[in-house]
């Protein structure tokens, strides 16, 4: 298969050393992990066939340089890149105090929610659906380890999302990327340790891509041609480097705040900002275009958030789609695969971690080589900005505290 653009000269740089997964090929097996709805349960560690060790892949949770930045795969894939296309835009510094704000040369969406970049022949942010009354249905920083109920939910009612995978996190919890492909959503890349991308040198942020992408092919068989900066940190510099690396940026122009809860902000006024963004479907504030929200699959208090308000989307909105969907996108990832069969992988599951499942095989269907990814045509504004820098822990309710969660949160 011929790669298109940058990303295939970086893969073919690295050689034999990138996957060759093919996207109907990945199997979830019938384990506790995958058909208990006990938390605890879905998010003991698990034995896979995939090796994910050094000097093949970085350290989960660490730089994606780790233990990989000697490697030829990664010198292969760095000298692969044409630096001269790219900015000589310094790592930047959290605090900002020297940018200048009101020329804003690098186009950092950090400062200044800029999403149009300044550096010539970069594409535009995607920020919001441009499709009338249509909520764009984003969840960051999966798999989380403890999603069957949420999964299974958006399953029943036949959503797909935008899902913007951690590299670590699909290394930790495989079968969950793996079942969010079989789902039919729209797989897109968060990066490898989820960083501040502007503070990292040019050598991290390859390494934050590629190890992404890499790990992605080997489990789920696809390579992602969009990406999420976490944070929503992204400048000229870190998007040229992402597009030789034929990676889109999708950020948001609606921010739930959701990762935040429970702690700098509570339940409540998460739940405030979605009944706000849920009015906005009904008073008008979208009549001319859709929007594109951030949220989050994080914890038991983030994806039941996003069960509990799902209906008053669905009534308040015409449609709710995915980013793939809603702007056209043929083809989401660099394999000649645009249509994802969903396939039926409920779990079924109580709280009884014995519970029973089926194992499922992702079914892929070819789509014109020739297919283009469309850029975006309507452009939001920021209203809220954030994400969340996470490391999953086993911080998880049971069933009763979650069917608890929704009744209070519907009252």
């Amino acid at each position: 298969m011929v790669m298109p653009g940058a990303l295939g000269d970086y893969i073919s740089a690295a050689g034999s050393n990138f996957p060759t997964t093919a996207p109907n090929s990945s199997a979830i097996p019938s384990i506790v992990q995958t058909t208990s709805y006990d938390a605890t349960a879905e998010c003991q560690s698990y034995s896979t066939n995939f090796a994910f060790t050094s000097p093949a892949f970085p350290t989960v949770w660490q730089s994606a340089l780790t233990g990989t930045n000697s490697s030829s795969e990664f010198q292969a894939v760095y000298n692969s890149i044409n630096w001269t296309a790219v900015p000589n835009i310094p790592p930047k510094t959290l605090s900002g105090s020297s940018y200048n704000t009101a020329l804003d040369p690098d186009c950092w969406w950090t400062a200044t929610g800029c999403t149009k970049p300044k550096w010539p022949g970069l594409q535009p942010d995607i920020t919001a659906c441009p499709q009338p009354e249509t909520w764009g249905l984003t969840y960051d920083d999966g798999p989380n380890c403890s999603h069957n109920f949420f999964y299974d939910y958006l399953q029943e009612q036949n959503l797909k999302a935008s899902m913007f995978y951690i590299g670590s996190n699909v290394a930790d919890w495989p079968y969950g990327a793996i079942r969010g492909l079989a789902n039919g959503h729209h797989i897109a890349s968060h990066t490898w340790s989820h960083r501040y991308m502007t503070t990292l040198t040019n050598p991290d942020v390859v390494a934050e891509f590629y190890y992404t992408q890499k790990v992605l092919k080997m489990v789920t068989g696809v390579t992602p041609r969009y990406w999420r900066p976490p944070f929503g940190d992204v400048d000229d510099r870190i998007r040229a480097i992402a597009q030789q690396m034929n990676l889109q940026t999708i950020v948001w122009n609606l921010d739930t705040n959701d990762y935040e809860a429970p702690g700098t902000v509570s339940v409540a006024q998460v739940q405030n900002n979605y009944n706000a963004f849920i009015t906005m479907g009904m008073n008008g504030t979208f009549a001319k275009s859709g929007n594109i929200v951030l949220s989050h699959e994080l914890t038991n208090t983030t994806m039941q958030l996003a069960v509990a308000n799902i209906p008053q989307i669905k009534a308040a909105y015409k449609q709710i789609l995915n980013v793939q969907e809603c702007m056209g996108i043929t083809q989401p990832y660099v394999e000649n695969f645009g249509t994802i069969s969903a396939v039926n992988t409920t779990a079924n599951a109580s709280a009884v971690p014995s519970a029973a499942g089926t194992t499922t095989t992702v079914v892929v269907v070819a789509a014109s080589a020739t297919a283009a990814a469309a850029s975006s045509s309507a452009q939001g504004n920021v209203i809220n900005t954030g994400d969340s820098a996470v490391t999953q822990t086993n911080a998880f309710v049971t069933v009763a505290a979650l069917a608890l969660a929704t009744t209070l949160l519907l009252i």
